[in-house]
Protein backbone atom coordinates (compact mmCIF):
# COMPACT_ATOMS: atom_id res chain seq x y z
CA UNK A 1 0.00 0.00 0.00
CA UNK A 2 1.23 3.32 -0.59
CA UNK A 3 2.04 5.72 2.14
CA UNK A 4 -0.14 8.66 1.69
CA UNK A 5 -3.28 6.98 0.34
CA UNK A 6 -5.56 4.24 0.91
CA UNK A 7 -6.86 2.30 -1.72
CA UNK A 8 -10.54 1.80 -1.72
CA UNK A 9 -12.71 -0.12 -3.95
CA UNK A 10 -16.84 0.70 -4.65
CA UNK A 11 -19.56 -1.45 -5.00
CA UNK A 12 -22.54 0.51 -6.78
CA UNK A 13 -25.86 -1.09 -5.84
CA UNK A 14 -28.94 0.63 -7.47
CA UNK A 15 -29.63 2.90 -4.89
CA UNK A 16 -26.42 2.55 -2.01
CA UNK A 17 -22.45 2.36 -2.46
CA UNK A 18 -20.19 0.54 -0.32
CA UNK A 19 -16.56 1.92 0.05
CA UNK A 20 -14.48 -0.87 1.27
CA UNK A 21 -10.80 -0.42 2.09
CA UNK A 22 -8.33 -3.18 0.18
CA UNK A 23 -5.45 -2.86 2.42
CA UNK A 24 -7.33 -2.89 5.44
CA UNK A 25 -10.49 -5.63 5.73
CA UNK A 26 -13.19 -5.12 7.31
CA UNK A 27 -13.03 -1.03 6.90
CA UNK A 28 -16.41 -0.49 4.28
CA UNK A 29 -19.32 1.62 4.87
CA UNK A 30 -22.23 1.93 2.84
CA UNK A 31 -24.37 5.04 1.87
CA UNK A 32 -26.40 6.45 -0.69
CA UNK A 33 -23.96 7.59 -3.35
CA UNK A 34 -19.85 7.64 -4.02
CA UNK A 35 -19.14 10.76 -2.42
CA UNK A 36 -21.21 9.76 0.92
CA UNK A 37 -19.60 6.12 1.22
CA UNK A 38 -16.33 7.74 1.31
CA UNK A 39 -16.70 10.16 3.86
CA UNK A 40 -18.45 7.86 5.86
CA UNK A 41 -15.96 5.18 5.45
CA UNK A 42 -13.23 7.81 6.61
CA UNK A 43 -15.61 9.14 9.57
CA UNK A 44 -14.82 5.80 11.01
CA UNK A 45 -11.08 5.62 10.65
CA UNK A 46 -10.82 6.44 14.74
CA UNK A 47 -13.07 3.12 15.61
CA UNK A 48 -11.73 1.05 13.13
CA UNK A 49 -7.52 2.35 13.90
CA UNK A 50 -8.94 0.96 17.46
CA UNK A 51 -8.99 -2.89 15.92
CA UNK A 52 -6.08 -2.22 13.98
CA UNK A 53 -3.85 -0.80 17.33
CA UNK A 54 -5.50 -4.18 19.04
CA UNK A 55 -3.88 -6.35 16.00
CA UNK A 56 -0.43 -4.37 16.69
CA UNK A 57 -0.03 -2.04 13.87
CA UNK A 58 -0.26 1.31 13.20
CA UNK A 59 -2.78 2.93 11.56
CA UNK A 60 -2.46 6.38 9.84
CA UNK A 61 -5.00 5.90 6.54
CA UNK A 62 -4.16 8.70 3.99
CA UNK A 63 -6.71 10.05 1.46
CA UNK A 64 -9.32 7.85 -0.34
CA UNK A 65 -8.18 6.76 -3.92
CA UNK A 66 -10.58 4.83 -5.64
CA UNK A 67 -8.81 2.22 -7.48
CA UNK A 68 -12.07 0.16 -8.80
CA UNK A 69 -15.48 -0.07 -9.60
CA UNK A 70 -17.75 -3.02 -8.95
CA UNK A 71 -21.62 -3.40 -10.08
CA UNK A 72 -23.74 -4.49 -6.81
CA UNK A 73 -27.30 -5.42 -6.74
CA UNK A 74 -29.86 -5.29 -4.08
CA UNK A 75 -27.91 -7.38 -1.30
CA UNK A 76 -25.66 -3.58 -1.53
CA UNK A 77 -28.87 -1.67 -1.24
CA UNK A 78 -29.41 -3.75 1.61
CA UNK A 79 -26.13 -3.58 3.50
CA UNK A 80 -23.99 -6.26 2.85
CA UNK A 81 -20.89 -6.23 0.64
CA UNK A 82 -21.99 -8.67 -2.35
CA UNK A 83 -19.31 -8.32 -4.91
CA UNK A 84 -15.98 -9.60 -5.43
CA UNK A 85 -14.24 -7.76 -6.89
CA UNK A 86 -11.36 -8.71 -9.48
CA UNK A 87 -8.20 -6.98 -7.16
CA UNK A 88 -9.00 -9.89 -4.83
CA UNK A 89 -7.71 -12.65 -7.65
CA UNK A 90 -4.63 -11.41 -7.35
CA UNK A 91 -1.48 -13.10 -5.41
CA UNK A 92 -1.82 -13.03 -1.61
CA UNK A 93 1.95 -12.70 -0.01
CA UNK A 94 2.13 -14.78 3.21
CA UNK A 95 2.72 -11.39 4.95
CA UNK A 96 -0.06 -9.61 3.78
CA UNK A 97 -2.43 -12.55 4.49
CA UNK A 98 -0.81 -13.20 8.40
CA UNK A 99 -1.40 -9.19 8.71
CA UNK A 100 -5.05 -9.55 7.30
CA UNK A 101 -5.53 -12.00 9.67
CA UNK A 102 -4.35 -10.40 12.66
CA UNK A 103 -6.73 -7.66 11.83
CA UNK A 104 -9.78 -10.53 11.83
CA UNK A 105 -8.51 -11.96 15.49
CA UNK A 106 -8.39 -8.15 16.92
CA UNK A 107 -11.94 -7.91 15.35
CA UNK A 108 -13.09 -10.84 17.07
CA UNK A 109 -12.00 -10.31 20.33
CA UNK A 110 -12.77 -6.74 20.69
CA UNK A 111 -16.52 -8.30 19.35
CA UNK A 112 -16.85 -10.65 22.48
CA UNK A 113 -15.22 -8.12 24.67
CA UNK A 114 -18.16 -5.98 23.78
CA UNK A 115 -20.49 -8.44 23.63
CA UNK A 116 -19.63 -9.88 27.11
CA UNK A 117 -20.06 -6.70 28.58
CA UNK A 118 -23.04 -5.80 27.25
CA UNK A 119 -26.73 -5.76 28.48
CA UNK A 120 -28.96 -8.09 26.57
CA UNK A 121 -31.43 -5.65 25.97
CA UNK A 122 -30.08 -3.54 23.32
CA UNK A 123 -31.41 0.11 22.46
CA UNK A 124 -33.87 -0.08 19.22
CA UNK A 125 -33.77 1.78 16.78
CA UNK A 126 -33.17 1.93 12.82
CA UNK A 127 -29.16 1.05 13.72
CA UNK A 128 -29.92 -2.13 14.21
CA UNK A 129 -33.22 -2.85 14.08
CA UNK A 130 -34.67 -5.05 17.02
CA UNK A 131 -32.35 -7.80 17.96
CA UNK A 132 -31.44 -8.22 21.29
CA UNK A 133 -27.92 -8.85 22.24
CA UNK A 134 -27.79 -12.45 22.15
CA UNK A 135 -29.51 -12.59 18.77
CA UNK A 136 -26.82 -10.81 17.27
CA UNK A 137 -23.96 -12.71 18.57
CA UNK A 138 -25.95 -15.67 17.29
CA UNK A 139 -26.25 -14.27 13.95
CA UNK A 140 -22.95 -13.00 13.55
CA UNK A 141 -21.54 -16.64 14.85
CA UNK A 142 -23.65 -18.37 12.33
CA UNK A 143 -22.86 -16.37 9.20
CA UNK A 144 -19.24 -16.63 9.73
CA UNK A 145 -19.53 -20.62 9.68
CA UNK A 146 -21.34 -20.16 6.22
CA UNK A 147 -18.58 -17.63 5.03
CA UNK A 148 -16.00 -19.88 6.33
CA UNK A 149 -17.24 -22.90 3.87
CA UNK A 150 -16.47 -20.19 0.72
CA UNK A 151 -13.07 -21.27 1.66
CA UNK A 152 -13.48 -24.79 2.29
CA UNK A 153 -13.42 -24.71 6.46
CA UNK A 154 -16.52 -27.23 7.02
CA UNK A 155 -18.04 -27.49 10.82
CA UNK A 156 -21.41 -28.66 11.82
CA UNK A 157 -23.24 -26.05 14.13
CA UNK A 158 -21.82 -25.32 17.14
CA UNK A 159 -22.37 -27.67 20.57
CA UNK A 160 -19.88 -25.17 22.52
CA UNK A 161 -17.92 -22.09 22.35
CA UNK A 162 -14.73 -24.52 22.06
CA UNK A 163 -16.66 -25.22 18.65
CA UNK A 164 -16.89 -22.00 17.90
CA UNK A 165 -12.97 -21.50 18.95
CA UNK A 166 -11.89 -24.72 16.72
CA UNK A 167 -13.86 -22.98 13.59
CA UNK A 168 -11.89 -19.70 14.02
CA UNK A 169 -8.37 -21.20 14.16
CA UNK A 170 -8.83 -23.67 11.30
CA UNK A 171 -10.17 -20.26 9.52
CA UNK A 172 -7.41 -18.26 10.68
CA UNK A 173 -4.85 -20.41 9.22
CA UNK A 174 -6.07 -21.01 6.20
CA UNK A 175 -6.41 -17.78 5.45
CA UNK A 176 -2.55 -16.76 6.79
CA UNK A 177 -1.63 -19.11 3.47
CA UNK A 178 -0.07 -17.57 1.08
CA UNK A 179 -2.50 -17.82 -2.26
CA UNK A 180 -1.89 -17.88 -5.77
CA UNK A 181 -4.75 -18.26 -8.57
CA UNK A 182 -6.72 -19.91 -9.77
CA UNK A 183 -9.23 -19.62 -7.49
CA UNK A 184 -10.87 -23.42 -6.42
CA UNK A 185 -13.25 -22.02 -3.74
CA UNK A 186 -16.17 -20.29 -3.71
CA UNK A 187 -14.11 -17.01 -2.20
CA UNK A 188 -11.00 -16.14 -3.06
CA UNK A 189 -9.36 -16.06 0.18
CA UNK A 190 -8.62 -11.71 0.32
CA UNK A 191 -12.53 -11.58 -0.70
CA UNK A 192 -12.99 -14.06 2.09
CA UNK A 193 -10.75 -12.34 4.87
CA UNK A 194 -13.03 -8.80 4.42
CA UNK A 195 -16.28 -10.16 4.33
CA UNK A 196 -16.22 -11.89 7.42
CA UNK A 197 -14.48 -9.34 8.99
CA UNK A 198 -16.53 -6.42 8.13
CA UNK A 199 -19.44 -8.57 9.17
CA UNK A 200 -17.63 -8.93 12.86
CA UNK A 201 -16.80 -4.90 12.57
CA UNK A 202 -19.82 -4.24 11.57
CA UNK A 203 -21.60 -5.63 14.45
CA UNK A 204 -19.32 -4.95 16.72
CA UNK A 205 -19.86 -1.23 16.19
CA UNK A 206 -23.39 -1.75 16.29
CA UNK A 207 -23.34 -3.31 19.40
CA UNK A 208 -21.32 -0.02 20.65
CA UNK A 209 -23.93 1.99 19.43
CA UNK A 210 -26.86 0.40 20.86
CA UNK A 211 -25.83 0.06 23.89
Amino acid sequence: MLAGMTRVYLELGPKKVFACSLGWPGWCRVAKGEEAALGLLMDYAPRYRVIAERAGLAFEPGEPVVVARVPGDSMTDFGAPFAVPELDLEPVEGEAARRGVALLRAAWELFDEVAAASKEDLRKGPRGGGRDLSKVVAHVVDAERAYARKVDVRHKPYRSPQDRDAMREELAEVLSRPWQPPQTTGWPPAYALRRTAWHVIDHLWEIEDRR
